[in-house]
């Protein structure tokens, strides 16, 4: 396939060019100059004729594209970018599109307070804060455009990033954990999936490690996917011996 990754140069889109390049023919974006041997652009989501441009003759987008603390510019990249790459797919014809997101894009306080074994068929309740509104509103972009166009759209679900070996240091909470090369092999699988296994158009699947507490399991991105995270993370939750 020839595959266009917006937001290429961030902590994700690095791991996820290597995991697809030995598969498929891309073409790498960011806003800013990208170190790699793969077709490159700069390219600001929230402009949509750069967008429109990166994705002619491509099959498939990859959305990692993310701003987290900059009001306008959250807003421009995450929800207005989200648009700008559904529209871009849908004038291309295209399938397929892999959108990601933190888990606060569908969990927001009032299941995280709460609540154990939360499903992705939940109502999304992000909550209130810039990074949860805007990623959350681009989220439900998605599942609009998946009602009026023959797209089928799949959303992966992250939340914490860590490295196999556990930092001592990192005290952070251990929900929705998962290595970024198990994230990267995740997107693969999204990529690779017969889109007539999909219950539907619009798919969520949380992309998690097998973690103890169960508290957003992993089964349907398993079984739908065929996803199998390898790095178990033990290090962060198991005591010494």
């Amino acid at each position: 396939m020839n595959i266009l990754i917006l937001g290429g140069n961030g902590f994700l889109g690095p791991y996820v060019v290597k995991a697809l390049e030995a598969h498929h023919q891309l073409r790498v974006t960011d806003l800013l100059p990208i170190d790699t041997p793969h077709d490159t652009r700069q390219v600001n989501v929230s402009d949509f004729a750069q967008v429109m441009s990166a994705a002619e003759g491509m099959d498939v987008i990859i959305n990692c594209s993310v701003q987290r603390t900059h009001r306008k510019i959250a807003f421009g990249v995450n929800t207005m970018g989200t648009h700008n790459a559904l529209r871009a797919a849908v004038a291309c014809d295209m399938k397929r599109f892999i959108n990601t997101g933190p888990r606060f894009s569908l969990v927001g306080p009032s299941y995280l307070d709460y609540d154990h074994t939360i499903s992705e068929y939940i109502p999304p309740q992000p909550g209130t804060e810039l990074y949860a509104m805007s990623k959350g509103l681009g989220l439900e972009i998605c599942r609009l455009f998946s009602e009026q166009f023959p797209l089928h759209i799949l959303s992966l679900i992250f939340s914490r990033f860590r490295e196999p070996t556990a930092d001592p240091h990192n005290t952070d909470d251990s929900t929705l954990s998962i290595s970024a090369r198990d994230a990267a092999q995740a997107v693969k699988c999204a990529i690779e999936v017969d889109l007539q296994t999909l219950p539907s158009r619009f798919e969520v699947f949380f992309i998690t490690t097998d973690l103890p507490h169960n508290r957003f399991p992993n089964a349907r991105a398993r079984t739908i996917l065929g996803f199998d995270p390898q790095d178990k993370l033990e290090a962060y939750w198991t005591k010494p011996t």
